[in-house]
């Protein structure tokens, strides 16, 4: 490759650690690492020094987590998108942001080739470098776990200790962990087999709900527009509020996802997922919808939620379908603003109680007391006319003459 710079998004997770120093020796270059802080706890600590003990020339640290909550996470709340009815996306939702990190990185350093660590058969390869070829098509892009030696996390977990390279997996815990302030994903090792259910080492900030607290606890959430803006009337950024929300919701054991997904590639995968905030914010969200929406947009964005959440998990976020589908979402959140009361208990999660202005809630209209305003005779009519197309058909075919050869 010559006289090159090699951009290395760089976790600070076994992966990463192993390939700055693989890709250092093999391509002789200079290797500049970018890492993305999207509020992970585990890896970030130190990582630039841990980057350049293993042969980077430079070091990005680039706090995003404001950015990625503003403009990532609440785009994937205002569209419901929740992956195959169960996963928030997490990790999904941070690659797209990631991917225009790097690009820009590589810009401002002046280098055109850009290093990942995901693996061969995983989604994470296609959301980079989709991402990254659709914002800069000219971009080269290595995968090193595509083409390595290393046949498994075993072996690279050896090399790292045959090079000292500082890592925090160990034989006996060989996880996959991927962490950012909206979810945790953990993959490998026991959760490879779906007949085990997860071991509670695989769980990094939730309580196992058999153990939390016997009290439950009430929380009251405020959305303007789709967007969460206070907690129990307290106003604070989004990166806080959800923070805050982690450390409540993992107390009281809620947001544990054990799933068996259908990936990118093609094949099915088992995944550990941890998402406190994003479970309640979800719930929260989809019961002030549900307010403040009338039947037919809300009926409507259950089929749209679902191809938002493919075209997230898919790695398709600059897609001119994916920008389209946003505005409809901005259009209609318009009305979800108001109040949402929570009761957290044990991994469940009870509404209380639903407020907003935009309400199209009628109690006159709805109650069954001598204040109901329904006019009870048009239902006659009302049925009458919807079944009509219906009753034809049925009347058709029981008349229809069989022809007897």
């Amino acid at each position: 490759m010559g006289n090159n710079k090699i951009i290395v998004a760089y976790s600070g997770g076994l992966d990463t650690s192993v390939m700055v120093k693989w890709l250092s020796n093999k391509y002789n270059a200079e290797i500049i690492t970018v890492t993305g802080n999207l509020g992970q706890k585990s890896e970030i600590i130190n990582i630039e020094d841990k980057a350049k003990s293993t042969g980077a020339s430079k070091a990005y640290v680039v706090n995003l987590k404001k950015e990625f909550i503003n403009d990532y996470v609440w785009k994937a709340l205002k569209g419901g998108a929740i992956y195959e009815g169960e996963y928030p996306l997490a990790t999904a939702i941070g690659r797209p942001l990631l991917a225009k990190l790097m690009v820009s990185i590589a810009q401002k350093e002046n280098a055109n080739i850009i290093a990942h660590g995901c693996t061969g058969k995983g989604n994470d390869q296609v959301r980079f470098e989709v991402g990254m070829k659709t914002l800069n098509p000219d971009i080269q892009i290595i995968a090193p776990l595509r083409e390595w030696e290393f046949k498994s996390r075993e072996d690279e977990i050896l090399y790292a200790k045959e090079n000292n390279i500082p890592i925090s997996v160990n034989l006996k815990k060989p996880y996959s962990i991927d962490e950012n302030i909206w979810g945790i994903a953990t993959e490998c090792g026991e959760l490879e087999n779906t007949a085990v259910a997860p071991p509670e080492d695989a769980y990094q900030i939730t309580t196992n709900p058999e153990d939390a607290p016997n009290e439950s606890e009430k929380i009251k959430i405020t959305f303007i527009k789709g967007v969460p803006v206070a907690l129990d009337g307290i106003k604070m950024a989004g990166h806080q509020l959800v923070g805050m929300l982690n450390d409540i919701g993992g107390k009281h054991g809620v947001g544990r996802f054990d799933i068996i997904e259908n990936r990118i590639v093609g094949i099915k995968s088992r995944e550990v997922y941890e998402a406190p905030a994003a479970q309640i914010l979800h719930e929260a969200h989809l019961q002030l919808e549900k307010l403040t929406l009338d039947k037919d947009t809300f009926r409507y964005k259950q089929n749209v939620s679902n191809a938002y959440a493919n075209l997230i998990y898919d790695g398709l976020w600059f897609s001119p379908l994916f920008d389209a589908l946003t505005v409809f979402f901005d259009s209609i959140q318009e009305r979800v603003s108001g109040e949402i009361m929570l009761e957290l208990y044990k991994g469940n999660i009870k509404i209380l109680s639903r407020e907003s202005e935009n309400s199209l809630y009628s109690q006159e209209l709805a109650t069954y007391t001598e204040k109901d305003t329904f006019n009870h005779k048009d239902a006659e009519g009302f049925i009458n006319i919807i079944s009509l197309p219906h009753q034809v058909i049925t009347k058709h075919t029981v008349n229809k003459i069989s022809v007897v050869d």
